[in-house]
């Protein structure tokens, strides 16, 4: 049998109805089948790529509530009009003092350093995870900066060049983790389970940032381990310590695991839209350059990180200085919307793999609906923010709205490149992960720009229309151009691709 393509027409019902050879299973390695029904290799891949995107957002985003507490809240609008007035019980000039002298510019450039080595780093990674294999790179993208962030404090009082210079390195080696965990599910999981276990995963970066603002915040408003370090110190141990488990039980694909049984193997196997060769898979740069799909990949993927990297950065900063949040809650009130998010990308995706797993609705369709809510969604969200003036609870109602319906995103555009091209999924979403990362560093110049000491309610409506405008306009790109039909440049050279064999291969590197 071969197991190359979209060719393999196979039925599912051998592994969906273990339960008729337990006896079967047992003999094929697959542990019982009480317990291999319940719990699949794949789910093991699934668990740790969502704990390991947890731990990224956590080191990545984890300077956006810390930076608060490092350079202190200032009431430095008192003396402006079409400003929030503080509370009666703070000070009228100085709100929390901190430890460093950095302005907004300064802090807009600090917070958009880690983007300025991610950027060019998911490129790269994103071919490299096709040399070397997801597990390599996945493990090392969390584990590095992981341990970078551990000296994150000492960086900062040294210098604020020497901080951002690390900042660079973490993001430098972080860019490798997406198109890495993107390339594995192309090996992992088959078409109609992606939108689930996507939202799965990738629900990590909603977790991940809700637990960054409330447990950051909370840490930064104490004394333990001198207060904000604490919020570099904690996420760094845990991620050195994730990283045992997943290089001891994660295998780049499954024909490679030493544990897999038989019927998972066969199940993944002839329901995935990959090549099994052993060479890799050349980049068509030229077909990239004349594909319209690729292109409105392209588009959505800035659209949607511009939003997102413009709240995830400035989200406490407009909490605390606008709204006057002291910091234990500023970081929980910014938790609140990314705990929305979590809570309706997972329910989101379960109910999208319902519907495609029982043939209720085409993945086509599925992309483009959660896309459409996701960004459509955000944008009038981001629109009635305007309007909300000095009222907290609204602010935080739409704020909670806006980023709650980004969670639908995690089952449309942002998996599409496993769709039109899955040989090339590494690749491509390294492509598009760097456009999308130069958000990274706009959102924050260009936020920062307009709030620089003038931090009022008008400044602030500039910011949120920016993002919703390019939401708009950008997810319309994909509503009319978006698709998920394989393109016909994701096939190499059929003749120099051998067929599968049922031989697991020994090493632990990746080639296709």
């Amino acid at each position: 049998m071969s197991y190359e393509g979209n060719k393999v027409e196979a039925s599912s019902t051998s592994y969906t109805n273990c339960q008729q050879d337990q006896s079967s299973d047992m003999s094929e390695g697959g542990g019982g089948c009480w317990w291999s029904c319940w719990w699949q290799e794949r789910h093991t891949v699934v668990l740790l790529g969502f704990l390991g995107i947890t731990i990224v957002y956590i080191t990545r985003i984890n300077l956006s509530i810390a930076i608060v507490a490092m350079v202190g809240s200032t009431n430095t609008t008192s003396n402006l009009s079409n400003t929030c007035p503080a509370p009666s019980d703070n000070s009228s000039d100085v709100v929390m003092e901190g430890e460093f002298d950095w302005n907004e510019q300064t802090q807009g450039l600090i917070l958009g350093a880690f983007f300025y080595g991610y950027i060019p780093s998911n490129f790269f990674g994103g071919r490299m995870v096709e040399y070397l294999g997801p597990r390599l790179m996945f493990g090392t993208g969390v584990v590095g900066p992981s341990v970078l962030t551990l000296l994150s404090p000492l960086c900062a009082s040294v210098s604020s060049s020497l901080f951002v210079a690390l900042r660079v390195m973490e993001g430098l080696i972080q860019g490798v983790t997406f198109p890495s965990m993107h390339y594995m599910m192309s090996a992992w999981i088959p078409p109609k389970e992606k939108a689930k276990f996507s939202s799965m995963i990738f629900c990590g970066m909603q977790v991940g940032t809700v637990l960054a603002n409330a447990v950051g915040g909370w840490l930064c408003s104490t004394n333990f381990l001198g207060g904000w370090p604490s919020a570099f110190y904690l996420p760094g141990i845990i991620g050195v310590i994730w990283g045992i488990p997943w290089f001891l039980l994660a295998r780049d694909r499954p024909e490679y695991h030493p544990r897999i049984s038989q019927k998972e193997l066969t199940y993944i196997l002839t329901h995935r839209s990959f090549v099994t060769g052993r060479k890799t898979v050349t980049i068509p740069w030229r077909s990239l350059g004349n594909s319209v799909p690729f292109w409105t990949l392209m588009v959505t993927c800035f659209g949607y990180s511009f939003g997102f990297n413009t709240l995830l950065t400035e989200l406490p900063t407009y909490l605390s200085n606008m709204m006057h949040f002291d910091m234990g809650s500023s970081g929980l009130m910014a938790a609140l919307p990314y705990l929305v998010q979590t809570v309706v990308s997972v329910a989101w995706g379960i109910g999208a793999g319902f519907l495609t797993t029982h043939n209720k609705v085409t993945i086509n369709i599925l992309r483009k609906v959660s896309t459409g809510f996701a960004l459509y969604g955000s944008g009038l969200a981001l629109l009635a923010m305007t309007l909300v003036g000095c009222d907290s609870t609204l602010a935080l109602v739409f704020m909670s709205l806006g980023l709650g319906a980004q969670g639908a995103i995690n089952s449309g555009s942002v998996i599409s490149e496993q769709d039109i091209a899955p040989n090339l999924a590494g690749t491509l979403k390294g492509i598009t992960n760097s456009l999308g990362s130069v958000t990274g560093i706009l959102a924050p110049l260009i936020t920062g720009a307009i709030i620089n000491n003038n931090q009022t309610l008008t400044a602030w409506r500039s910011v949120f229309i920016i993002s919703a405008v390019i939401n708009f306009i950008c997810c319309t790109v994909f509503m009319i151009f978006g698709t998920n039909k394989v393109q016909p440049w994701n096939e190499p050279d059929k003749t120099k691709i051998p067929k599968y064999s049922s031989e697991k291969n020994e090493g632990n590197g990746l080639r296709i």
